[in-house]
Formats: structure tokens, C-alpha cells, sequence
């Protein structure tokens, strides 16, 4: 019992090295050498594996910068997953709550973190829509529309869809950036800037729990927003509710619940 609390001993005090080798000694009757390997190691496949994962978020960090990220994530967060796939999560909870911005850091840098990880999160979803009663090419005004299990809606402060090294914007938008992401029957990820109005619509349909039909959804939102024109906005959203069913947002209509 002794040796294995030894041994148990000795694998805590390696990794909290491997984490903080800058104020955490290796632990005795290692080999420096190797010790060395085994640092470059972790730190290098977390460096490339996260930055392969947050593509834009590298891109727009210098070298130094993006070693500062995850020097500190290996410092300060305690992963609870071994899985290669959900580090993303890991990173993304460690930029929310224990990352500490320094005065030249990006103000979006944790929605565009978010978007990314949600980008990702829906690539490998194992959801499946339940396609029982409905109708893939139902009217969407007579019929109840129906929100695919893989399509995520978002409001941003930043457009977070288009930041890039050309556009690294220092202050919100003056309203709210609405993104509906989406993965097609060709399980490719995609996304839908929203206005206001649709943004509202469909969150109506994901949380329908009257079941009211797409048409009764746009009036009574045309009520709820004092919109002048009730025919107009139904005209306006079957346009909207038409695309979203084409890029795969929703799967079609049913008639009851």
C-alpha cells in the first residue's frame, strides 16, 4: 500500500511539473533530459490540437500570445475529461472562468471562442431528428414547423461570423448579431445571420408548446412587437421559414403534437 501511495505521489508531483514547469521542480530521479521531453510533449500536442480546434482564434494570436493560452490552461484548469473531442469544452470553460484577459486582449475573444466551439460541438453531435409525423414538405403557415435537433441559435455582442485578421473589431455591434447554426443532410456546418424578427420566430417554434402553426406563430409575434403590417410579416416569414427549411434549420411541419 505504501509503494502505491509512493507511486501515486510521484505521478502527482510530474504532472503538476508537466503543467507548471516554470514554478513546480520536476520530482526527483527523473532525467532531465527526458524530463524536457515530456514537457515539450504535452505543451506542443495542446498548442496544435486546441489551435486546430479554434482555427480563427489562432489565427488572429500571435505565437506568444496563443502559448500564454495555454500555458495558463494548463496551469490553472482541472480537465474532467480524457476524450480529445471534448478539450474544446475544457478551453472553452477555462477562457469563461479562470482565463485572466490582459489589457491587449480581444473583447470578443470569448464569444468568438464560444462560436467556434459551437461549430464544432454541432460537427460531432450524435443527435438524430425524429422524423415521426412530420411532414419534410408540409406547408410551414397551416402546418406546426418543426426545429431540426441540429440547429443552434445564438445572439452575439460581436459578429463573431466574421472575424478574421482583416476584421478584429474593439467594440460591439450596435444590435444584437442573431446566428442560427446548422448541419445539412451533407453534415456540413453552416449558419444563418438572423434579424430580430426571425431570431424571435425561431425560438417561437423551438419552444411551441401550444403547437401553434407557423402562421398563428407570425401573428402573434406581430402582436407581441407591435408590428403595423400582420399580413405583411406573415408574407415576409414564409419567406424566412422557406430558407430555414431549405439549409435544414427545420425539418418540416406536423399537424399535431
Amino acid at each position: 500500500m505504501a509503494e502505491a501511495n509512493g507511486f501515486k505521489e510521484k505521478q502527482y508531483a510530474f504532472a503538476a511539473h508537466i503543467r507548471d514547469p516554470e514554478n513546480v521542480p520536476a520530482p526527483a530521479g527523473i532525467e532531465s533530459r527526458r524530463m524536457a521531453i515530456y514537457r515539450k510533449l504535452f505543451f506542443n500536442n495542446l498548442y496544435s490540437l486546441l489551435g486546430t480546434f479554434f482555427p480563427v482564434l489562432r489565427k488572429i494570436h500571435t505565437d506568444k500570445q496563443w502559448h500564454r493560452f495555454i500555458r495558463g490552461f494548463m496551469q490553472k484548469h482541472q480537465a474532467q475529461t480524457p476524450y480529445f473531442l471534448e478539450l474544446p469544452e475544457e478551453f472553452l470553460g477555462y477562457l469563461q472562468e479562470e482565463f485572466e484577459a490582459q489589457e491587449d486582449d480581444y473583447p470578443f475573444l470569448l464569444e468568438l471562442a464560444h462560436y467556434e466551439y459551437a461549430e464544432l460541438a454541432l460537427a460531432v453531435a450524435e443527435h438524430d431528428n425524429d422524423m415521426t409525423g412530420v411532414d419534410a414538405n408540409g406547408d410551414l403557415l397551416s402546418g406546426i414547423p418543426v426545429k431540426s435537433e441540429l440547429s443552434w441559435s445564438y445572439a452575439y455582442r460581436y459578429a463573431v461570423h466574421r472575424i478574421s485578421p482583416d476584421f478584429l473589431p474593439r467594440e460591439p455591434e450596435a444590435q444584437p448579431v442573431y446566428l442560427a447554426l446548422y448541419r445539412g443532410a451533407d453534415d456540413e456546418v453552416g449558419f444563418l445571420e438572423l434579424n430580430a424578427i426571425s431570431a424571435a420566430l425561431l425560438d417561437a417554434i423551438e419552444f411551441n408548446e401550444e403547437q401553434h402553426s407557423g402562421e398563428l406563430l407570425l401573428r402573434s409575434l406581430a402582436t407581441k412587437i407591435n408590428y403595423p403590417d400582420a399580413d405583411a410579416l406573415v408574407a415576409h416569414g414564409a419567406d424566412a421559414l422557406k430558407e430555414m427549411r431549405q439549409l435544414g434549420i427545420l425539418t418540416g411541419t406536423r399537424t399535431s403534437a
